[in-house]
């Protein structure tokens, strides 16, 4: 007979640590979960919209950005943002600074069934729209 153990999260470690001494080939999974929980930042701030079963849209607000220094990649499964502002020698006297114009890099990890299907830049707005690729044998059939 095999004892059941409960976990929450204070034993959170020991939990993993029994995980991954029984699983094989699963390192990348759990470095991915970890790595996004390391990362996450709250800048430039973002909006995911689910638009349909099979499409949504990331909005990123990258006020004060041109659209040369902003870069979109994907690359091992995840899609990069990157924005890159220079950095001026003179720096105007602000009475308030409530717009942030730094540099950043943000990814999001996308599944396996997930493309992007068009990046936009205008006003500001940053906008990627991501579509699930249903496969045929998947699709609706009607056969009367």
């Amino acid at each position: 007979m095999v004892n059941l153990t409960r976990y929450n999260a204070a034993n959170l470690d020991q939990l993993m640590d029994r995980i991954t001494r029984n699983t094989i080939g699963m390192d990348e999974y759990f470095d991915r979960i970890f790595k996004l929980q390391e990362s996450s930042s709250n800048y430039p701030p973002y909006n995911l919209i689910q638009i349909s079963d099979t499409e949504s849209q990331l909005e990123l607000a990258l006020a004060g950005f041109k659209k040369d220094e902003v870069n979109v990649y994907t690359q091992d499964g995840k899609i990069f943002i990157e924005g890159k502002k220079e950095e001026k020698d003179e720096q105007p006297n602000y009475v308030h600074k409530g717009v942030a114009q730094r540099s950043f890099s943000r990814s999001w990890t996308l599944s396996d069934e997930t493309e992007v299907r068009s990046v936009a830049f205008e006003d500001g707005l940053l906008v990627i729209t991501l579509g699930k690729v249903v496969p045929e044998h998947h699709h609706r059939k009607d056969y009367l």
